[in-house]
């Protein structure tokens, strides 16, 4: 090989080695990450919730503010996340619970679900008639009002051949009226001087999602949280019969109802945290767990709720969904006191 190429060869791998070098040698934070100044919203956002301050009503308020403000720049993701999310932090707080209690618990609020639920069922196809909204929206928001709200929806809709807006309007409607629930429901409780069990039984029944139920119970108190926990989710499994039913009454044969599975979950939870003293020292730590992930629950359904969302409910739904969550909440509220 001649002097001059391989010198030029020398030089060259003397170049590389020294560029490789500089590469390695660069710091991680000049590396060229970017990030939007509403990714940047969206994780403050996160973080706020998930710290000591963070807290149901402050998660839902931050969600709907980065929807409204700045938008979401996650929403396929967090609408993909936000199901899941919900129902494994429900099976956590089934550590927290016991078998015994829950059982008792349940046991109380079986009349209290099935009367509510056939009662608000017949009032929202009464009170849809005499507005002139299509059956099939009028159901949706009558079974998300009478057991648990988009969850109920979610497993009537397709059994009902439900089309896309008309779910939209029953699903923005609902959750509308959860916000509101979340934020008034434990001021109306200490307002009334109601106690742990009272209000545990009230937020159940009255209020439509299970987050929205856990989030307000929670803040309420433990004994209110496992109250309202239990008889929620029982009363969530009344979506198997009202499903059924559904199909009957708009006769689509065939149809496929969906079990609720984090239901099992939860049981199986509870069942453990009873019976297996060596998984009670973990207890905790998986309620804290399941706590901060309700908490991230609700924030990014608050983020779900843009004013696309917000708009596309119309005023005759919305005046259905109140007046069937107004009389819910009033005779619900009015029996508990006079019985429990």
């Amino acid at each position: 090989m001649p002097a001059k190429a391989h010198l030029s060869s020398r030089h060259l791998l003397s170049a590389l080695l020294s560029q490789l070098h500089v590469s390695m040698a660069r710091p991680l934070w000049e590396a060229r990450i970017t990030v939007t100044g509403r990714q940047l919203v969206f994780g403050s956002a996160v973080g706020v919730c998930l710290s000591p301050w963070g807290s149901p009503p402050l998660a839902l308020a931050l969600g709907l503010l980065v929807a409204l403000l700045v938008g979401n720049p996650f929403a396929a993701q967090s609408k993909r996340f936000t199901a899941p999310l919900l129902q494994w932090s429900v099976i956590g707080l089934g550590f927290g619970l016991n078998a015994q209690q829950a059982m008792q618990a349940g046991r109380e609020g079986f009349i209290f679900s099935a009367a509510s639920i056939f009662g608000t069922l017949l009032l929202g196809w009464l009170v849809g008639r005499w507005l002139g909204i299509d059956r099939r929206t009028a159901h949706l928001i009558a079974s998300g009002t009478a057991i648990c709200g988009g969850s109920a929806i979610a497993a009537v809709g397709p059994v009902m051949r439900a089309e896309e807006g008309q779910m939209s309007v029953a699903l923005g409607t609902v959750f509308m009226l959860n916000a509101l629930a979340l934020f008034l429901f434990p001021v109306v409780g200490h307002a009334l001087g109601l106690s742990q069990h009272q209000f545990g039984l009230w937020a159940a029944i009255a209020i439509h999602d299970t987050s929205s139920v856990v989030g307000a119970a929670s803040q309420y108190g433990d004994e209110a949280l496992r109250i309202a926990t239990t008889v929620k989710l029982a009363r969530a499994l009344w979506i198997i019969p009202v499903a059924l039913g559904t199909a009957l009454l708009f006769k689509t044969p065939g149809a496929q109802v969906k079990l609720p599975w984090f239901i099992l979950g939860f049981v199986g939870a509870m069942l453990l945290n009873t019976y297996v003293p060596v998984l009670q020292g973990l207890a905790p730590v998986a309620v804290l767990v399941a706590k901060l992930g309700l908490t991230l629950t609700l924030f990014l359904i608050g983020a779900g709720l843009s004013a696309g969302v917000l708009r596309s409910v119309g005023v005759r739904p919305l005046v259905q969904g109140v007046l069937l969550w107004v009389v819910v909440s009033g005779v619900s509220l009015w029996v508990i006191l006079h019985s429990v």
